[in-house]
């Protein structure tokens, strides 16, 4: 099968389309053909350098986290798919290459019936971790004033369309560039953040999330409500202890490690948001498609830091353009 390999730590250029021995699934294991994966902002720094996938060379040679295709084979103990079914879902490692095994009781779940395999791709990353975020952390409900801090994001285009879908008055912030773009996923108001600092215009919000890690409890906590949260998807040494140190009563700091949740509990998630897929209640982001063989220029453009949604990977299927923008 085909694949995207790297041994060493680099540059896009390390990336390097291969064929490598597809793989067999385990008693316990279903054999998805990939038909989309996606490049999160969490690869190009596993592909650069040292760290999560190793220290002197790559741990994992194949990347690739979040995927969607069709169950070619399981394993003979395997009862929750079958052949033929149509899945996406979530892994760490694996997803750049035609075929990927993983657990049976993995996050995985049947893809929602009407949308594409790239669509569905897009799904699990951002969505899986906002909804966290905002249903179990947050405790969002219908009626309150919701900041989102780079809605134009993975993590932040989901977490806007779920904050409108629990019934919040949302705001959404982000650069210049996508100020309507982000209005036309439901944001009730936009902020530009290159013209206008939002914790300086007297507005205070029931919960403030920081979607790319840009802004600290400190600076944010004169725009919350008294019983306001704080949420951020990066866990620094000062929001740590501050998630202690507030715990208890008055404005708060909340950090969850969304990723690390169980398995089962990621797979409960996935059905919830294939059931608002399905009904129209969140839709997929995609910025741009790129087909498997040009996954360094995909990653040269996530390394940029400007994609809005996800960047999508096609793999076996042809799309029109290359590096389409969707």
């Amino acid at each position: 099968m085909k694949a995207i390999v790297y041994t060493k730590f680099g540059p896009p250029e390390v990336l390097q389309l291969q064929e490598v021995a597809k793989p067999t699934p385990k008693a316990d294991e279903v054999l998805i053909k990939i038909f989309a994966t996606t490049v999160v902002k969490e690869d190009p720094d596993m592909r650069s350098s040292p760290g999560v996938n190793g220290l002197l060379k790559p741990r994992h040679p194949i990347l690739g986290q979040e995927l969607a295709g069709q169950v070619e084979a399981v394993g003979k103990n395997v009862t929750r798919f079958q052949p033929g079914d149509q899945v996406f879902g979530i892994g760490f490692f694996g997803a750049y290459a035609e075929y990927i095994c993983m657990p049976e009781n993995g996050a995985l779940a049947i893809k929602p019936a009407n949308i594409s395999y790239e669509d569905a791709a897009s799904i699990p990353n951002g969505a899986l971790t906002a909804l966290p975020f905002l249903r179990d952390q947050g405790k969002i409900h219908s009626g309150q004033s919701v900041l989102i801090y780079g809605a134009s994001g993975s993590v932040g285009a989901a977490a806007l369309q779920l904050a409108k879908y629990y019934g919040a008055q949302v705001t959404g912030v982000c650069s210049t560039a996508n100020l309507e773009w982000v209005k036309s996923l439901g944001a009730d108001h936009v902020i530009d953040y290159t013209r206008e600092n939002f914790t300086e215009n007297s507005q205070t919000y029931n919960i403030i999330f920081d979607t790319v890690g840009k802004r600290s409890f400190s600076e944010c906590k004169g725009s919350l409500t008294d019983e306001g949260i704080f949420l951020t998807t990066v866990p620094t040494p000062a929001i740590m202890l501050q998630t202690l140190s507030t715990a208890r009563s008055g404005k708060k700091v909340k950090f969850l490690a969304a990723g690390l949740k169980p398995a089962r509990e990621k797979i409960k998630d996935l059905v919830f948001l294939t059931q608002l897929i399905e009904a129209g209640k969140l839709k997929a982001v995609i910025d741009k498609v790129y087909p498997l063989e040009q996954m360094a220029e995909a990653h040269r453009y996530v390394d940029q830091g400007h994609k809005k949604g996800n960047v999508v990977i096609a793999v076996g299927i042809t799309h029109k353009t290359q590096g389409e923008k969707k």
